[in-house]
């Protein structure tokens, strides 16, 4: 090829090569037959295509597959973002977007969904007695149970702690009764899990969906109808009505005002008389907090102690009911000629159990007010030491080391084993005034109320029964050698007035009874 002519071949190099610059990878050229120099940089530019080519496509891989990596590790978060990490269900977020769903669903002509809301019922005690290990296993086995009760297309989701939520799309209130009703049979199955045997029952309340609801105020009228079934009784289905709502506002009025009540001075003392059952002697008093309020006039403690403990001021009303009868106390054993025996009884919730500073307050209480420790009680019930915590225990050997009496209340509603009443330090047990309400009239509670004496009377405790009402049953218990109680019978509770009015006339009674004893006997 003379010198003044261009190699052709040239051009389709450059045009390759520019191809290649532009990512066209598959680009080749056919090197000639004259195997010159020319076609040495063909051959060498085909090759860094080749290499290229290879080099892009293993990078592609790569970019795919780290693509389809990050891909899944989205949804695994999502999955993880939309579910309960203990039982696997859809958790609040999920049900919240699902409801939205189904309530749109419902505006374009669908049927609105119906929301299930269950609530264990002492949830708490499985728990405080076998440990949270235990507890979660509980609530797998809750999840696994309600899923066999819905449809696929139905959603279990668990909002947390022992609150469960059953979601029906285009669900009638038949339907989701009769979901709730399964659910209450497949919960009040047994669980065994090793060596634990438990019952998780649970409250339910249903709410169908209406036109123009969100997803919020769905959730909040089931919610509503469940704390309504709870305030019940156990394993109760409620369906939400709007009176419901109403009674909550109350409710979340008075935790409101409860608040204030302490500091406000609208918390008053009462006292009921626990008696000797052969003397009628007076032995002390248990006290008693009512709520005096401005508008609703005296509430009773079984209203506002549940709310009181659901706030987190029953800390603060435990140590002014504490405060103000030591006080009480004080004034009375000044002004008053009460017997040397003669004790307080004072309930303590097991919070309060649990505060480390709680024998000092009691023993600083006590320095103050120039009380002997014999003659404070605390009144505790089963629930609260039946884990036999650390905390607890340490409380419990304490107060008893500083002289304070320490009762067991409301036996017969709790666990109600003799065998752990005997291994803690206690000196007395309440009998729970359940346990006499049948006493005349059910075959066999007779019986069963004096067996219930005698183990008592065993375990060497001294058992005192409350809710005494009538005079045939304090002589009853006389007859089965039980030495005091409380009730009706003997006195209602009452003011700290109108008690030391009643502690000075039974004193002038028994004095007088004393000196007409003593005209009557002959002198030697």
């Amino acid at each position: 090829m003379s010198t003044g002519q261009r190699d052709p071949r040239l051009a389709l190099l450059v045009d390759s090569i520019v191809r290649l610059s532009r990512g066209e990878l598959s680009s080749r050229i056919e090197p000639s037959s004259a195997r010159d120099e020319v076609d040495a940089v063909i051959t060498g530019v085909n090759l860094l295509a080749e290499e290229l080519e290879q080099v892009y496509e293993q990078f592609e891989k790569r970019v795919e597959s780290r693509t389809a990596m990050l891909r899944q590790a989205h949804l695994d978060m999502m999955k993880m973002a939309m579910s309960d990490g203990l039982t696997g269900l859809a958790n609040r977020v999920a049900l919240m977007d699902a409801i939205e769903e189904a309530l749109s669903l419902a505006e374009n002509g669908d049927s609105p969904p119906a929301l299930l809301l269950l609530d264990l019922d002492s949830f708490k005690n499985v728990n405080d007695r076998f440990g949270h290990d235990a507890g979660d296993r509980v609530l797998k086995e809750v999840a696994s149970r309600l899923n066999q009760v819905v449809r696929d297309t139905d959603m279990v989701a668990r909002l947390g702690g022992d609150e469960f939520a059953i979601l029906l799309p285009a669900a009638s209130l038949d339907i989701a009764m009769q979901v709730a009703r399964r659910a209450l049979e497949v919960l009040a199955e047994r669980i065994e899990l090793d060596n634990l045997n438990v019952h998780s029952r649970a409250s339910i309340g249903v709410r169908v969906g209406t036109s123009g609801q969100n997803a919020e105020e769905l959730l909040l009228d089931a919610d509503t109808a469940m704390y309504a079934a709870k305030r019940e009784g156990r394993s109760i289905i409620k369906v939400f009505e709007p009176v419901m709502l109403y009674s909550r506002q109350l409710r979340s009025q008075m935790a409101t005002e409860l608040r204030g009540a302490i500091a406000s001075d609208e918390l008053v003392l009462h006292y009921q008389p626990v008696v000797d059952l052969a003397s009628h002697r007076i032995l002390g008093v248990e006290v008693l907090v009512r709520w005096q309020h401005p508008v609703r006039g005296l509430i009773p403690p079984d209203t506002f102690i549940p709310l009181a403990e659901e706030i987190g001021v029953i800390h603060d009303l435990d140590r002014w009911v504490m405060t103000s009868s030591l006080r009480q106390l004080g004034q009375w054993r000044n002004d008053l000629h009460l017997d040397e025996d003669f004790q307080l009884r004072v309930n303590l919730s097991a919070l309060e159990l649990k505060q480390l500073d709680l024998v000092d307050f009691i023993r600083g209480l006590l320095r103050e007010f120039d009380l002997p420790a014999r003659c404070l009680v605390v009144e505790i019930t089963e629930t609260a030491i039946v884990t036999r915590g650390e905390v607890e225990m340490y409380s419990l050997l304490s107060l008893k080391q500083l002289g304070v009496g320490i009762e067991i209340d409301d036996f017969g509603t709790g666990y109600s084993s003799i065998s752990y009443l005997r291994e803690l330090p206690v000196s007395m047990v309440k009998v729970d005034r359940s346990l006499l309400a049948e006493l005349d009239t059910r075959p066999g509670q007779h019986e069963f109320v004096a067996a219930i004496l005698q183990l008592i009377r065993a375990a060497g405790l001294e058992a005192v029964f409350e809710g005494i009402e009538t005079r045939e049953q304090a002589q009853t218990l006389r007859d089965m050698g039980c030495s005091s109680g409380q009730g009706f019978y003997f006195s209602r509770p009452m003011p700290g007035d109108d008690m030391a009015a009643l502690l000075t006339t039974t004193h002038h009674l028994r004095a007088e009874e004393h000196l007409e004893g003593a005209r009557s006997t002959p002198s030697r």
